[in-house]
């Protein structure tokens, strides 16, 4: 890969994190950037498998105040593995809108404000997309 080359996927590959955060409540718009069998570990640590299954629990969590709990990535590193395979390693900021009482009872607590967030994209058909990504709660 050229460097020329490296540089136009590594704005891709920024742009569809853009697009996983800026779609974050739409599902509709946010699943597409997901592979078929895409595999996602969450920041409470629930792993879901594939699109579908993604599908129904965002919009589990999106009717309940889990909505209200929005996150912003801050990318650190792109590496490419292979022309069409790279990881990318950044932090995840969370902000907790929820309710006062939601935000300190103990069983709804989240287990930080923050995360090491680890996305494996592809290139499939010309276009990237999440094949894994793993949440890791950054404790203080």
């Amino acid at each position: 890969m050229t460097s020329k080359d490296q540089e136009t996927e590594t704005t891709a590959i920024r742009q569809i994190v853009a697009d996983a955060q800026k779609h974050q409540n739409d599902p509709d718009q946010f699943i597409p950037l997901h592979t078929a069998d895409a595999s996602i570990v969450n920041f409470m640590g629930r792993r879901v498998l594939g699109r579908d299954a993604l599908d129904q629990a965002m919009k589990r969590a999106l009717e309940t105040p889990l909505a209200k709990v929005i996150n912003t990535v801050e990318i650190e590193d792109i590496r490419f593995i292979r022309p069409d395979v790279a990881i990318v390693a950044g932090i995840k900021h969370v902000s907790d809108e929820r309710e006062i009482s939601l935000r300190d009872d103990p069983s709804t607590t989240l287990p930080s404000l923050s995360g090491w967030l680890t996305y494996v994209v592809v290139k499939e058909q010309d276009a990237w997309r999440i094949v894994s990504a793993q949440t890791t709660p950054i404790r203080n």
